[in-house]
């Protein structure tokens, strides 16, 4: 299987895991006093608290440092998004890094999501409002997590961990599945 293959559902059990489509990801870094021009850029106000993020259709930012945000969007818009920060480069000195291939999206949803996460999770999930995330670990590898709906999460792995991550959710999916 190549790196672009995208895998199905997985794993039956009371969560629903499912790895999102291909899109276009990057790490932006700026001075957050140029907030503006920086949304301009990406075609969506850019939330200025950690932790929160903004999302209008396929594009999504996620504030994770004072200083530092995940872009998402349509992967056919990335070509688009990197033109209208490189035309913005002069004005607005920061770095833009894409992201698309190294990341991996899967989507966790049901009643016991945020149970299923607490398997490898050091942060109290519950606690996430929607439409907030953070830069965390899940059983030592570093993932971003972001809160969709009160039962829908999105987990963001590098592609390497994607088999590990898998992995250990399906275990924790299973054992919710019997009770345990």
């Amino acid at each position: 299987m190549n790196a672009k293959t995208q895998i199905l559902p997985v794993a039956p059990g009371p969560v629903s895991l499912t790895i999102q489509p291909e899109a276009a990801r990057f790490n932006l870094r700026f001075d957050p006093a140029r907030l503006d021009a920086a949304s301009e850029a990406f075609g969506l106000a850019l939330p200025s608290r950690i932790g929160q993020g903004s999302e209008e259709g396929a594009r999504r930012a996620l504030c994770l440092g004072p200083d530092e945000w995940e872009l998402s969007a349509a992967g056919t818009d990335g070509g688009t998004i990197a033109a209208a920060f490189a035309g913005l480069y002069a004005e607005l000195p920061h770095s833009l890094v894409e992201i698309s291939d190294r990341e991996v999206a899967i989507t966790l949803d049901g009643p016991q999501a945020a149970t299923l996460l607490s398997v490898g999770c050091p942060v109290d999930v519950e606690s996430f409002a929607v439409g907030t995330g953070a830069r965390t670990v899940l059983d030592g590898v570093q993932v971003v997590l972001y809160r969709d709906a009160p039962d829908r999460f999105t987990l963001e792995v590098w592609r390497s961990f994607l088999p590990h991550v898998l992995g250990l959710l399906e275990i924790g999916n299973r054992e919710l599945a019997t009770g345990l």
